[in-house]
């Protein structure tokens, strides 16, 4: 009997109704809403500098906290959910990123943009973003299940980046950029409801639990950073934050720079969200039967020709739009191979712990991609050498997850206390 068949039984005897179907279904839910008012803050960038006369320079290090926040919450919030369960950490996840986008609806200053896009949001998102989702996927569903799962729960998050782009857009232009985020506040209240289905028992109520299930946090971090494949996986994933931060929170408005409207801008964004959903799918079907280390290097060689490809020609309606599609297919894909390749390796145990110290190297180079975005445009007034640094990056993380192994780590059949 597989670990994620033992996990899901407590669960299964004390509610019926948490059928694999429904944990899906409330998951994607989840995901779509955690990862969709974040991905539209870009929008928010233009109206609120230009109310307070702020440089892009101050929003970007308000993100870059958030990016950065996320990060270093999320090793947290997996210790957390693996060793008590997930629902109350997505309860005070949930709660915070509502405050904080509340918060930030009445900032006035840096100060108060810090705390609340940047702390609230930043620490809301580590305990209620599609990270823990993805974790309580693999130890809640059947093995069987769990490729397009994990494809399914990255594409709702994408998902949520299609639908929120334009709604982001047109509460803005309808009500302005207050009331919008006010909108965006309520709405993360409904990931409460729904982390019931996800709800995963403590530790301690694991049945049948094996001596690598019994690992404490510190053996398996030191067994994890004490393995190549891992390490090389976590420096790869730098890259991807470093992308996606900097496109989500500085693409708008290079876009509006260029004289693209700010409509087609916002459907720039919800381009790339509505293609991620195909490529995320695609790779959670395609991770089961082609090695994950070269699904991520053609993913991360793709990043890089995709913006090459982009910034070598004038940018027009239809080439920012394309770009959209193309960054899509590849958005959050390296997301389902990174977890799979961990659960793989350590087993599902502190699985979100070990995705969580992952995410940080994701959300380091988030925090770089947007505050340097902001330092860089607001010093040389382009962001043409953000550019060529996320292709460098793209081509290095591509050469860095060819020599990964994917095979189980090996581990002694007990371990003396």
């Amino acid at each position: 009997m597989s670990t994620s068949v033992g996990e899901l039984a407590p669960a299964s005897r004390s509610s019926n109704w948490r059928t694999p179907a429904v944990i899906i279904l409330c998951g994607c839910a989840i995901g779509m809403l955690g990862f969709g008012p974040r991905s539209a803050l870009g929008f928010f960038v233009q109206p609120m500098s230009h109310e307070f006369s702020w440089g892009r320079d101050v929003f970007g290090l308000a993100i870059a906290f958030q990016n950065l926040l996320w990060g270093l919450g999320q090793p947290i919030a997996g210790a957390v959910a693996d060793r008590f369960g997930l629902f109350r950490v997505m309860c005070v996840g949930a709660l915070l990123y509502a405050g904080g986008l509340l918060l930030m609806r009445y900032s006035s200053t840096p100060l108060s943009l810090n705390i609340g896009a940047g702390v609230m949001v930043g620490f809301g998102l580590a305990g209620c973003s599609f990270n823990l989702v993805l974790s309580a996927f693999t130890k809640l569903l059947p093995a069987e299940k769990r490729g397009l799962a994990l494809g399914a729960g990255t594409a709702a998050g994408s998902f949520g980046q299609f639908l929120f782009a334009p709604i982001g857009v047109a509460l803005i232009d309808s009500f302005g950029w207050q009331q919008a985020l006010s909108v965006f506040g309520f709405l993360m209240l409904l990931i409460i409801p729904l982390s019931l289905a996800l709800s995963t028992p403590p530790a301690a109520a694991t049945a049948n639990a094996t001596p690598a299930d019994e690992q404490t946090i510190t053996r398996a971090l030191a067994e994890a950073f004490g393995h190549r494949s891992y390490v090389l996986l976590v420096l790869g994933f730098f890259t991807c934050g470093f992308q996606l931060a900097f496109i989500t929170v500085h693409l708008p408005a290079f876009l509006v720079d260029r004289g693209i409207s700010t409509q087609t801008g916002g459907w720039v964004i919800a381009a790339i969200g509505l293609f991620n959903i195909i490529g995320s799918l695609s790779v959670g079907y395609l991770q089961n039967s082609l090695p994950k280390r070269y699904i991520l290097s053609a993913i991360y060689f793709t990043r890089a020709l995709a913006t090459l490809a982009f910034i070598s020609f004038p940018i027009t309606p239809f080439s920012a739009i394309a770009f959209g599609a193309v960054s899509g297919l590849t958005w959050l894909s390296t997301v389902p191979p990174t977890s799979a390749l961990v659960a793989l390796m350590f087993g599902t145990r502190w699985l979100a712990t070990l995705y969580g110290f992952a995410f940080v190297s994701h959300q380091v180079g988030g925090f770089l991609g947007v505050w340097l975005g902001g330092i860089v445009f607001e010093r040389f007034g382009s962001y043409t050498p953000i550019w060529w640094l996320s292709i460098l990056f793209g081509v290095l993380s591509a050469l860095i997850n060819l020599p990964i192994v994917e095979k189980p780590v090996v581990r002694a059949v007990a371990q003396p206390v």
